[in-house]
């Protein structure tokens, strides 16, 4: 399968580990590219070591690697 090129707008998913509920409706999780644990809202009431799909369109790209940025929508 060939590999495109991402661009502004696409949308992605990946994958992360919840680490633990913060709040009532907020949770940390671990995502394996990102070296800092990240808070997200959370309704569903998942459970510590879940793994859950975040969806989101890229806002932007690094200029060096090329990398998505999507942090803007979660």
């Amino acid at each position: 399968m060939e590999r495109r090129a991402l661009s502004i707008r696409d949308e992605v998913a990946i994958t992360a580990t919840v680490r633990r509920r913060v709040t009532e409706d907020h949770v940390s999780v671990s995502i394996p590219s990102y070296s800092f644990p990240h808070s997200i809202i959370d309704h569903t009431k998942v459970k510590k070591g879940q793994q859950i799909e975040l969806t989101g369109e890229i806002t932007r790209l690094d200029e060096e690697g090329g990398r998505p940025s999507i942090w803007d929508r979660w």
